[in-house]
């Protein structure tokens, strides 16, 4: 399995927000979901993006952005256009009346504006839960990130632009699998771009020395590893991989597999009930101290203390 289809593997929408808002100006919309991955791109005319930190991001008609949370954001005609409406988990567009005049007319799903209206149209979406979603994926990836209508088809986004609007049998579970497809095709072309300087799990399915280096390393983060055991297995010299592997990668072998084994067990804290020491044992360490030592000279606080962040109330067992 290549890195971008492992780290998506365990990615999985379930009660997908999927809306699209149709928009007069001026206009400006607040997020606030704490969503860890969202998405935007307008079907119509053009938007900005402002993250919480960071400069904001233009896009077009066609373009896709994916915005890293949990942090709020907003999407707006101009960035200096006040925020008019706060859209939360509660209140994606899930339930909006068109009115035309004094006429009634019947709700469309997930549809904020009078599609008579005309304006420009916003498909967001975002994934409500953070299981699946690695932390090596999120570390790689900008506050916003923009893939260019010009830079591929998206024939995607007609079909969830046709799809949102419908309340048919099976229409959740069909809007959950057209996020994540359009997600996956997203980082995809991003991380593709010739200029773009790939993560290293991203480049395991090169077949130089390095690529297949850290294929080695990803596919048994468990196994007992140094950098002569490595070279020996590819059939290489110690100093000549770990020059190379440092030149190309950024880090030598085992300070990438550290890191690794640390976003690993930050995963496992997050979305498993598994103790302090099972997790040492999945990510290649003896036991729960050696885990904790590595673990905070990485991120700066012990497992105990991450689980309690990322998962409040949970009591942490070490055995």
């Amino acid at each position: 399995m290549d890195g971008l289809s492992e780290l998506l593997d365990g990615v999985r929408a379930r009660g997908a927000l999927l809306t699209q808002s149709i928009l007069s100006p001026p206009w400006s919309l607040r997020f606030t979901s704490g969503a860890e991955l969202s998405t935007a791109t307008m079907l119509s005319g053009r938007a900005w993006i402002t993250p919480s930190t960071g400069e904001p991001v233009m896009i077009e008609a066609g373009d896709i952005a994916i915005i890293r949370g949990p942090a709020p954001y907003t999407i707006s005609d101009d960035p200096t256009t006040s925020v008019h409406r706060v859209i939360s988990v509660a209140d994606y567009c899930a339930e909006s009346t068109a009115r035309l005049g004094e006429e009634q007319r019947p709700a469309q799903p997930r549809t904020c504006g009078n599609v008579d209206e005309g304006g420009a149209t916003l498909l967001s979406g975002a994934y409500k839960s953070a299981v699946g979603i690695s932390e090596r994926l999120l570390e790689e990836l900008p506050p916003v990130l923009v893939v260019l209508e010009s830079n591929g088809e998206y024939p995607i986004l007609d079909i969830i632009a046709r799809e949102i609007p419908h309340d048919r049998s099976g229409q959740q579970a069909v809007l959950d699998r057209l996020l994540d497809l359009m997600l996956t095709a997203t980082l995809r072309a991003w991380f593709d771009r010739p200029q773009r300087h790939a993560p290293g799990w991203y480049r395991t399915g090169d077949d130089t020395i390095v690529g297949q280096a850290l294929r080695l390393l990803h596919d048994q983060p468990a196994q007992a590893w140094t950098v002569s055991e490595l070279a020996a297995r590819l059939g290489a010299s110690r100093a000549g991989l770990a020059r190379r592997f440092t030149a190309e990668v950024g880090e030598p072998p085992m300070a990438y597999l550290a890191g690794m084994r640390a976003a690993l067990a930050a995963d496992l804290l997050r979305d498993t009930d598994l103790t302090v020491a099972a997790i040492a044992r999945k990510v290649g360490y003896a036991n729960p101290f050696a885990l904790s030592v590595a673990f905070k000279r990485r991120r700066g606080i012990t497992p105990t203390e991450h689980r309690s962040l990322v998962r409040p109330g949970t009591r942490l067992v070490s055995r």
